[in-house]
């Protein structure tokens, strides 16, 4: 394959960093991710940065918000009985925890306030509203898959009717980035 375009399989390797230069992921010391262009698997801009990439082709990236996880929506707030809560879990104030859609995915809520009776969670993706910079290194570029699973390494599942198991991402919607 000579280019990246919609429909080919793209094993990728990749480092996100915010405006900060904290890194928030990486692909690098496993196996590279490997999805399926214009799939949507992964968030827009990411998508788009691959098209006409060639192996072992290197590139940066800066992503605005709206190519990434979108600006930050304060009406993404919801309340939840404590009663909903599972057994024995305590939350707290600016804890991650998964919450699972009715299609059996899990989505990353941060929760924002709690009380005696009520936990007050977060709906907008953690990174929502951030500026991200990839590093991509396209590693392979084929017609069909080749990895097993998801496609990020874990093997967890090979389609979105599972929920995620212990990747921490799979199976979500716009995949592991």
């Amino acid at each position: 394959m000579d280019k990246v375009q919609n429909g080919n399989y793209v094993q990728v390797h990749y480092e996100g960093h915010l405006e900060s230069g904290q890194m928030f992921d990486s692909s690098r010391g496993g196996q590279p991710l490997e999805i399926k262009v214009g799939d949507g698997q992964l968030i827009a801009g990411f998508e788009e940065a691959l098209l006409g990439m060639k192996p072992e082709e290197t590139k940066k990236v800066t992503l605005t918000p709206e190519k990434a996880y979108g600006e930050r929506d304060e009406a993404l707030e919801r309340s939840f009985e404590r009663s909903q809560m599972p057994p024995g879990m305590d939350p707290k104030v600016g804890d991650t925890v998964a919450l699972h859609t009715t299609q059996g995915h899990q989505v990353p809520v941060k929760i924002k306030a709690v009380d005696e009776q009520k936990v007050v969670v977060d709906l907008n993706h953690p990174l929502a509203g951030e500026t991200l910079t990839f590093d991509i290194e396209v590693m392979g570029v084929t017609d069909n898959p080749t990895q097993v699973g998801c496609g990020c390494g874990c093997e967890s599942h090979g389609d979105d009717t599972a929920p995620p198991t212990d990747c921490g991402g799979c199976g979500t919607s716009g995949g592991c980035c």
